[in-house]
């Protein structure tokens, strides 16, 4: 066994004010094998800690865990990351790509903010068991527009709209029974409940991101989630693309103490489709983390979780 050390920053996400926002864990991760990251994330117990790497696709290989899986995409993870390389002067381009399991992801900095490139996934109205949805996400049904369906994203993200701010604070959801709702019904994987209610005047939504299948009850900010929130707007119509631009600001955080704002641009041509998600971040923590290099292990086929 080899005992192995490195720098790891925690960093608040999708905001300028620290133990606000969406922490996150971001360190370089050459030489560190994925069941290390993997034992680092749940180390780090945040919703995701990030892994930057050499990569001869992009500038950047970037992966994101939870304390119990890998996922896909992070928001709040990569906008921590673009914070962090840039407290190392070395996001000097205007643009920055990433190699991730999303695809090659571009990013940067303009304007004081950090914005990634999120994919523009499929959406489509859920006619699933909405009931036992409700139940355990602890909506009271006269808090619900009967005239406005879920969306489904092809991420597997389900979206549900409530009446008023007051609804979304209140909600008291059963995390173990909305998780194996998720595995049982494998129809999505995470719940964003929203409302066109906000605490700010330049706010378009606030919502709340429940997780329990990745590990994560409650997440504070998240990227993943707020940036598909403006096309689940268009195609519940609460919106319109009157030419090739929408810019949107959304709210998440507020009920759990961990305020925070992210920016969200959509752009649509005959030619191109393009999303992107940004917001400031502030460095909380800097420190360095002693561990023994482990035996190649798939930990998420040991533990049976998805890949």
């Amino acid at each position: 066994m080899i005992n192995q050390k490195i720098n790891i920053y925690q960093i608040d996400a999708f905001t300028s004010e620290s133990f606000s926002g969406n922490p996150a864990g971001v360190t370089f991760a050459d030489g560190i094998s994925d069941a290390d990251k993997q034992r680092i994330a749940r180390e780090m117990n945040l919703a995701e800690t990030a892994f930057l790497s050499t990569s001869d696709k992009a500038d950047y290989k970037l992966q994101w865990f939870t304390p119990l899986i890998e996922v896909d995409l992070c928001g709040h993870a990569t906008i921590a990351s673009l914070h962090f390389l840039n407290e190392q002067n070395l996001l000097k381009e205007s643009i920055i790509k990433f190699e991730t399991r999303s695809g090659i992801l571009n990013c940067g900095i303009k304007d004081g903010k950090y914005f990634m490139q999120i994919p523009v996934y499929q959406t489509d109205y859920y006619d699933g068991n909405t009931d036992q949805i409700v139940e355990a996400l602890g909506i009271h049904p006269s808090d619900l527009f009967v005239d406005v369906p879920f969306v489904l994203c092809s991420n597997k993200y389900l979206y549900v709209y409530v009446k008023s701010l007051d609804a979304l604070g209140k909600l008291k959801p059963d995390f173990k029974t909305l998780r194996n709702l998720s595995v049982e019904k494998k129809d999505f994987q995470a719940v964003t409940v929203f409302t066109l209610e906000t605490f700010d005047d330049d706010s378009t939504a606030h919502s709340r991101f429940f997780a329990p299948f990745y590990g994560i009850d409650e997440d504070p900010v998240t990227g993943s989630s707020n940036g598909p929130l403006l096309l689940v707007l268009l195609k519940l119509g609460f919106i319109q693309l009157s030419d090739s631009e929408i810019q949107l600001n959304f709210e998440q955080g507020d009920f759990i103490n961990r305020k925070g704002r992210v920016g969200v641009t959509y752009y649509k041509t005959d030619l191109m489709e393009e999303l992107f998600i940004s917001g400031q971040a502030v460095t909380v923590l800097k420190g360095e983390m002693t561990f023994t290099q482990s035996a190649s292990v798939d930990l998420n086929e040991k533990l049976n979780l998805p890949a």
